[in-house]
C-alpha cells in the first residue's frame, strides 16, 4: 500500500481531490433542501461553508491547471482529455458555488418582500412539494390549488381596507422617498394582486419593494403591485403630468439602482435611437396586454442604432481611420521590410463563442417570429465602442426556449450562423466589455406590423478592477430586461414572484432564469498574427476573417504602397477596394465569396499558397468571377433582413450564378450575354475614393 500511495502522480491527487469536493458541495446542497426556511444562525453557517468551498475549489482549478504531463511519476492514459474533463468539472463547480452564494446573501431580502405581496402558493406549500418544482406541469399543477387559500388571504385584506388606509397615510407622512409618480405607458394586470393602469395616471407609491414591484394606489383607492420601470416622478411644483413635448424632449430613462427613480439627460450621440424604444411601446404595450411577450421585453436598442446609419454597421470599420491631420492613415502603416502592412497588436484582441440560450420566453401565438439572434458589440456601460455584429440562432420546436449557434461554420453553412467572433479594440476604457443583445424579429398576425423585440441583454466585463483581462473561460450570464440603460428590470418578472423563501426552490428558479452561455477564448499563434493585420476596432466571424485579411493588404498595397505620393488624393480604380464592404452588410454574398475562394484554393499548389502577391492576384480574380457581377445585378432581389422570401429567392440566385461560372470557367460570358441585366453604370462600382471612406478619427473609439 506504501509503494502505491508513493506512484500516486498530481493528475490523480487532483482528480481524487476534485471528487471530495463534488460531495462536499452536494451534502451542502443536500442540508440547505433539507432545512427549508434557515434561521440567522445556520444562514450564516451555510453561506461560510460555501465561501469555503468556493475558494478551495478555486486553489484545485488553479492547481490543476498548472500540471505538466512530464510531472508523472508514470505514464497516464488519456492524460490531457483527463485534465480536460476534470477543469471543466471544476469550472462547473465553481459557478454552481457562486450561485447559491448569491441565493444566500438574497435570503433575507426575498424574505421581507413577500410581506404584502400576494404569492401563488404559501411558503408551506411550497416548501412540502420542492421536488415537485423542477417540472413545469406539475408547478402550474400546485399554483392551481394554492388559489384557494389566496382567495382567503384577499377576503381578509379587504376587510381591513378602511384602517389600512389610514396607515398608509401616517407612512407617507413619515417617509419622504414614498412619492407621486406618474405612468409612462398602460399596463394589465398578469396575475392576482397586479393593478391595472393607463398611460399618465397618477399613483401613489405605498412601498418600494426590491424586487421590481412596488406597491401603489390609484386615484379610485385600489391598491396593487406595479413594475417600477413603468413610473416616472411626478413633477410636484407644477403638480401636472408633462406635455407630449416636454416627454420627448426633456424624459429620459430612469436610473432605479438607488431605489428611486431619478431622471438624467442623456448627450450620447446615439441616445436618440435609446430614447426611441423606450418611448414608442405602443406595439410592444398591445403585446405585453395580450400575454404574448413578458413584461421585459422591449424595442431593440442595437436594431434601432443599425437603422440610423453606417456608424455602429462593420462596412463602417472596416475602412481605414485617418489621423486628426487627414494627412495619414493612423491603423494602416506600410512595413518596408517585411513588403506589407504593419501588425498592430491592440489591447484587447479575443474571440468569443456563442454556445447557446436557456430559458427565452417563448412568444405567443399573436405573433410570427421570424429570426431569433444576438447582437454584440463593444459597451463601456455608456458609449457604444464598436460596429454592431449579429450571429442568428437555431432552435428546435420541441424545445423552444433554448437557442443554440454553431460553433464553427466550415463548407456550405453561412456566415450568419457563425457562432465564433473575434473582437479586436485599443479602447483604454477600464469598464469596456461586451454587450450582448438577445432578440426576435417579428410579424404581427393581425396587422402585418414587422418590427424587432429584445429579449434580454448582458454584459461581460473584459478587465478587472485591477485592469487585468478576465479569465478565458465559459461564462453563464444572467439575462436583464429592459433596455442596456435600465437597471433591475427581469426579462421575465412572473419568475421570481413564484420565489419562496427556500434555498432549493430559489435555486431551480435562478436555473429557471434566461441566461446566455458564452466562451472567452485565447487567441493561437497563427489567430493573433491575422487578427493584427486587421482594423484596431471591429467585431465579425472568424469564418470570413482570410477574407477580410485579403482586403487589408490590397488596401495596404494600394494606398500605402502603390501610390504616387502621399499627397495624392485621386480616384482609385480598384473594384475590390471600392464593393467589398458592401459584402460585410450582405452575408450570402460574403458566403459565396468564401464559397469561391474554397474552392479556388485547394486547386492551388503547395507553392503557390506560400506566395503572398500570387494568392492577392488570384483572390482578386475569384472576386470579379463571384460576388462583383451580382452586386451590380439586376434581378438578385435587395437584401433586406429576416425575410425568408428574398433570402430563399437570393440563395437560388446565387448558387446557379456561381454554378454556370464553373462551367464557363469565369463570370465573362454571364456579364457579356444579353441574359443578364445590370444597373446603371456608376463610376461608384469601380473607383475607391479613399478621402470620402476613410473614418474620420472616430471620437467613440
Amino acid at each position: 500500500m506504501t509503494g502505491r500511495r508513493g506512484r500516486t502522480g498530481p493528475l490523480q491527487s487532483a482528480l481524487r481531490r476534485g471528487r471530495e469536493l463534488r460531495e462536499q458541495v452536494n451534502a451542502l446542497l443536500q442540508e440547505s433542501k433539507e432545512a427549508g426556511a434557515l434561521d440567522a444562525g445556520k444562514k450564516q453557517s451555510l453561506s461560510q461553508r460555501c465561501l469555503e468551498l468556493k475558494k478551495s475549489v478555486d486553489e484545485n482549478i488553479s492547481a490543476l491547471q498548472n500540471l505538466k504531463k512530464s510531472d508523472e511519476p508514470a505514464p497516464v492514459g488519456n492524460y490531457n482529455q483527463r485534465k480536460e474533463e476534470e477543469g471543466e468539472k471544476l469550472l462547473m463547480l465553481s459557478e454552481q458555488l457562486d450561485k447559491l452564494t448569491a441565493i444566500f446573501s438574497r435570503e433575507d431580502v426575498t424574505k421581507d418582500s413577500s410581506i404584502n405581496t400576494k404569492r401563488k402558493g404559501s411558503p408551506k406549500a411550497l416548501q412540502e412539494n420542492e421536488e415537485s418544482e423542477e417540472e413545469d406541469e406539475e408547478e402550474e399543477e400546485e399554483e392551481e390549488d394554492d388559489d384557494d387559500d389566496e382567495e382567503e388571504e384577499e377576503s381578509t385584506q379587504d376587510d381591513g381596507d378602511d384602517e389600512e388606509d389610514g396607515e398608509d397615510e401616517d407612512k407617507l407622512g413619515d417617509d419622504s422617498a414614498i412619492k407621486n409618480f406618474i405612468t409612462l405607458g398602460d399596463f394589465s394586470a398578469q396575475q392576482e394582486g397586479d393593478l391595472t393602469f393607463k398611460k399618465g395616471e397618477v399613483l401613489l407609491i405605498l412601498e418600494k419593494k426590491p424586487d421590481g414591484w412596488w406597491l401603489a394606489k390609484n386615484s379610485r383607492g385600489e391598491r396593487g403591485l406595479v413594475p417600477k420601470t413603468y413610473l416616472m416622478v411626478k413633477d410636484e411644483e407644477e403638480g401636472q403630468e408633462p406635455s407630449e413635448e416636454e416627454t420627448e424632449e426633456d424624459i429620459e430613462v430612469a436610473d432605479e439602482t438607488g431605489g428611486g427613480a431619478n431622471i438624467l439627460k442623456r448627450t450620447d450621440s446615439h441616445w436618440s435611437a435609446v430614447k426611441k424604444a423606450i418611448t414608442e411601446n405602443n406595439t410592444l404595450d398591445a403585446l405585453t396586454t395580450m400575454g404574448a411577450v413578458p413584461a421585459g421585453f422591449r424595442p431593440s436598442t442595437l436594431a434601432q442604432l443599425l437603422e440610423e446609419g453606417v456608424q455602429f454597421r462593420a462596412s463602417y470599420f472596416l475602412q481605414p481611420e485617418l489621423t486628426p491631420s487627414n494627412l495619414s492613415f493612423r491603423d494602416l502603416v506600410w512595413n518596408p521590410e517585411k513588403g506589407t502592412i504593419q501588425s498592430r497588436p491592440t489591447r484587447l484582441s479575443l474571440i468569443v463563442t456563442l454556445w447557446n440560450c436557456k430559458e427565452i420566453p417563448f412568444p405567443g401565438m399573436s405573433i410570427q417570429v421570424l429570426s431569433r439572434h444576438v447582437r454584440l458589440c463593444l459597451f463601456d456601460g455608456n458609449r457604444i465602442l464598436s460596429n454592431i455584429h449579429t450571429v442568428r440562432a437555431t432552435w428546435q420546436p420541441k424545445n423552444p426556449k433554448t437557442w443554440t449557434f454553431s460553433p464553427r461554420v466550415t463548407g456550405i453553412l453561412p456566415c450568419l450562423l457563425d457562432g465564433d467572433c473575434f473582437i479586436r479594440s485599443n479602447s483604454p476604457s477600464p469598464d469596456i466589455g461586451i454587450l450582448f443583445e438577445l432578440g426576435i424579429t417579428y410579424i404581427r398576425n393581425s396587422t402585418g406590423e414587422r418590427g424587432e423585440l429584445s429579449c434580454g441583454w448582458a454584459f461581460l466585463k473584459l478587465f478587472d478592477s485591477s485592469g487585468l483581462p478576465v479569465s478565458s473561460k465559459t461564462y453563464e450570464l444572467l439575462l436583464n430586461g429592459g433596455t442596456p440603460y435600465e437597471k433591475g428590470v427581469e426579462v421575465d418578472p412572473s419568475i421570481l414572484r413564484r420565489a419562496s423563501g427556500s434555498v432549493f426552490h430559489n435555486m431551480i428558479t435562478l436555473r429557471k432564469q434566461p441566461q446566455l452561455l458564452v466562451k472567452l477564448r485565447s487567441l493561437s499563434t497563427n489567430s493573433r498574427a491575422i487578427l493584427n493585420l486587421l482594423p484596431e476596432v471591429l467585431i465579425g466571424s472568424m469564418s470570413y476573417i482570410h477574407l477580410l485579411l485579403f482586403y487589408r493588404q490590397i488596401l495596404g498595397d494600394v494606398l500605402l504602397r502603390d501610390r504616387p505620393n502621399v499627397q495624392n488624393a485621386d480616384l482609385i480604380g480598384n473594384p475590390v477596394l471600392a464593393t467589398f464592404p458592401k459584402l460585410m452588410e450582405q452575408p450570402d454574398l460574403m458566403d459565396a465569396l468564401r464559397s469561391a475562394w474554397a474552392e479556388k484554393e485547394s486547386t492551388l499548389k503547395r507553392s503557390e499558397k506560400r506566395d503572398r502577391e500570387f494568392l492577392k492576384s488570384v483572390f482578386v480574380l475569384v472576386y470579379h468571377d463571384s460576388v462583383f457581377p451580382l452586386l451590380q445585378s439586376v434581378f438578385l432581389p435587395e437584401y433586406k433582413w429576416a425575410e425568408e422570401e428574398s433570402e430563399g429567392t437570393r440563395w437560388r440566385m446565387i448558387a446557379d450564378f456561381l454554378k454556370k461560372n464553373r462551367e464557363r470557367d469565369g463570370a465573362l460570358s454571364s456579364l457579356l450575354s444579353s441574359e443578364g441585366l445590370h444597373k446603371a453604370f456608376d463610376v461608384a462600382e469601380i473607383a475607391y475614393d479613399f478621402l470620402g471612406e476613410a473614418r474620420k478619427n472616430n471620437p467613440l473609439v
